[in-house]
């Protein structure tokens, strides 16, 4: 979508509402920020995010990217916007990895435990990880696949360190869910 957007309507093409390729935690990924489904996913799972941690939960954001071949993710901890955070494995195409090598590879997530040990996290398309993203430092090391796509939702906890914050975190600074920040 984005690809024929850009080369066939290049003047009605614009980065923060149509995603673009690269940002600065994967430069070689296509990326979207509050893409409008991937909005609506971040709100319906609201409650189940509730039920799953024991909080009451603010929807903030969602992100979703379309990792390529050598795709990584730098080491990071999140902004305050992704207090309590979900990524969602969506799908992957890894026919290209020799499975006599690689038998049934997935491509983990890294996430630190509170001990400094390194932890990698498999996902099958459907599996989802829920993480404190602002404490614990999350990445990827670089993908062997063909592509892989992940998004990513944030919430904060309305009852937590957080909470006096919210008039300038809400909907992560936007009006609402939907609409990216301009």
């Amino acid at each position: 979508r984005e690809n024929h957007r850009y080369t066939y309507h290049r003047n009605t093409y614009h980065e923060d509402w149509d995603g673009k390729w690269g940002d600065t935690q994967t430069p070689n990924a296509y990326s979207a920020y509050a893409d409008p489904l991937m909005e609506s996913l971040l709100v319906l799972s609201k409650n189940s995010m509730e039920e799953f941690t024991g909080l009451t939960l603010l929807a903030q954001y969602s992100y979703w990217r379309f990792y390529q071949k050598h795709s990584d993710l730098k080491r990071h901890k999140d902004r305050n916007s992704c207090e309590i955070s979900t990524t969602l494995c969506l799908g992957y195409d890894v026919s290209n990895v020799d499975q006599s090598v690689y038998p049934d590879y997935d491509w983990p997530m890294w996430v630190q435990g509170t001990n400094g040990e390194e932890i990698p996290v498999h996902m099958k398309p459907g599996d989802m990880i829920i993480y404190r993203g602002c404490d614990i430092e999350h990445w990827r090391e670089p993908f062997i696949g063909l592509n892989h796509a992940q998004i990513f939702m944030h919430y904060n906890d309305v009852n937590g360190p957080l909470k006096g914050s919210y008039d300038e975190t809400k909907y992560d600074g936007r009006d609402t869910w939907g609409i990216p920040k301009l």
